[in-house]
């Protein structure tokens, strides 16, 4: 990490979490920056955390909360759409408002990265960013990512399709 970079720690999702992984879930602004565009309630979210195997294998996805140094949570990095067979996975994360521009998500694909060559073992990780999120493409490619392909109308909002770039990591 370099000197810039805040430091994070990844951790899984307890119970306390709860609340704000609601906030996150059904905030409908971004719900353009992932594969959902459908509130989640209480209960289900609720029982995902009490249910979840902790085991990507089973899982096919591990989702985890973010924290700094100081034990705040900053966020959440998922991966999901795990592919044991190719060792690939998708990545995606949020990083809530009140620390973004801080070098925040630069720690956390860091992170993410490193457990998912050192501990998972995977071969890559990718991303579909939408091709006006400036922010997040600039993201990764610092932290190592290659634009592989532009797909077109990828991405709905609930009002229009977005194209979005596919961002690829390969270890």
């Amino acid at each position: 990490m370099n000197e810039k970079s805040p430091e994070v720690r990844l951790r899984a999702i307890e119970p306390e979490d709860l609340d704000l992984l609601y906030r996150i879930e059904n905030d409908v602004k971004l719900w353009n920056v992932g594969t959902t565009n459908v509130p989640y309630s209480r209960y289900t979210l609720h029982d995902y955390i009490a249910n979840a195997a902790d085991d990507i294998y089973v899982d096919r996805q591990v989702r985890m909360m973010v924290e700094n140094h100081s034990g705040e949570i900053v966020g959440i990095v998922d991966i999901v759409n795990f592919d044991p067979q190719n060792r690939r996975a998708e990545v995606g994360l949020i990083i809530l408002d009140a620390f973004r521009r801080q070098g925040y998500g630069s720690s956390v694909v860091e992170a993410i990265s490193a457990y998912a060559l050192n501990i998972l073992h995977l071969h890559q990780l990718f991303a579909f960013v939408d091709v006006t999120n400036k922010a997040s493409l600039s993201l990764f490619l610092k932290q190592g990512y290659k634009q592989s392909a532009v797909i077109c109308d990828w991405l709905y909002d609930g009002r229009e399709y977005h194209d979005a770039v596919l961002m690829q990591r390969v270890f």
